[in-house]
């Protein structure tokens, strides 16, 4: 109804979708919503150095030797939550409100399948690791690069 297409307006929306819509309308309006976003934020492409991986968040893969890995949109996120706090014991509950939106537990044991896939990913990697810190959370345990200057890099 119009009444809810205002209402979404004045809380924040951007845009709206009808249903029935198809994959490709909403793959379209996706497109257009993240070539928007890179019109608003130009150059700003976030890189993090995860061992030997340099890992493009913006970009959902990873890359290491030349090889590319792409990544599911929720391994990026959950990535990119485990990067802004690297050496920090984060709790369960706030990743599964950051990444998921909401904790509850069906959730959680999704999240549990995402954080095996990353240590997976992750596990040639003798400097980096996504430590179970019972009845607290995780810790991303990733030791940070020193260029030659001396200087580190994350």
């Amino acid at each position: 109804m119009e009444e809810d297409k205002l209402t979404g307006f004045d809380r924040g929306a951007d845009d709206y979708i009808t249903k029935p819509f198809s994959m490709k309308e909403l793959l379209s309006r996706m497109q257009v919503f993240l070539r928007r976003n890179r019109m608003l934020m130009p150059g700003v492409a976030t890189i993090h150095k995860i061992g030997s991986f340099d890992f493009f968040p913006n970009e959902n893969r990873m890359l290491r030797n030349g090889e590319e890995i792409i990544l599911t949109q929720k391994e990026t996120q959950l990535l990119q939550f485990f990067c802004n706090y690297p050496n920090k014991v984060v709790k369960r509950e706030d990743i599964l409100q950051h990444v998921w939106g909401k904790n509850d537990y069906f959730l959680g044991r999704s999240m549990d399948v995402f954080i095996a896939k990353l240590r997976k990913l992750l596990k040639s990697e003798e400097t980096v690791s996504i430590e179970t810190i019972h009845h607290a959370g995780y810790r991303f345990n990733i030791q940070a690069e020193t260029n030659h200057a001396g200087t580190q890099m994350q």
